[in-house]
């Protein structure tokens, strides 16, 4: 690896730590496991360095490795864990988003894989379409279909909690 790719790399790690670290969060849902995903990823950044095309590339290309580390790690554990309100308000860092409605988040959690990444990715991490697209691997059209229609099956299942505490 050469030295400014290096540099590069450890910068942008160093200024997205959080953001890295609440994305794998969002997928286990327990602070150890985000934590291990998040040094495997760096790892596998630093080893696999070659790969990446462009200096330009590196947020997508980093959080394509984060995103596949973190479904490898559910697919390899296959568990699903719960996290309570405190526990979740620890660990937002402070001046950043925080997600106060639970209701969201249990509606973004009951989303297939592929619908909640692309939410996430484009409204939590503020990724471009285009973006989303390399960190997945799929086509531009793909993620935004896979974007709108998300929203939609979220948008049906807040109305319905809403419809719910209503009655």
């Amino acid at each position: 690896m050469n030295k400014k790719f290096e540099k590069l790399l450890i910068h942008f790690i160093t200024e997205n730590k959080e953001n890295m670290y609440r994305l794998a969060f969002s997928y286990v849902k327990n602070t150890e496991n985000a934590l291990d995903i998040v040094q495997d990823t760096i790892h596998k950044a630093l080893t696999s360095s070659e790969t990446l095309k462009s200096d330009g590339s590196i947020k997508s290309w980093l959080y394509r490795i984060l995103v596949n580390t973190s479904i490898d790690f559910l697919r390899k554990h296959k568990r699903i864990q719960f996290v309570d309100d405190k526990t979740l308000e620890l660990h937002s860092p402070a001046g950043e988003d925080a997600y106060p409605d639970m209701d969201l988040e249990k509606a973004l959690e009951e989303l297939p894989h592929a619908f909640r990444t692309v939410i996430v990715l484009r409204y939590f991490e503020d990724l471009k379409i285009d973006e989303i697209a390399e960190v997945m691997n799929e086509n531009v059209n793909t993620v935004k279909t896979r974007l709108y229609q998300g929203l939609r099956k979220l948008r049906i299942k807040m109305s319905d909690e809403i419809l719910e505490e209503v009655k």
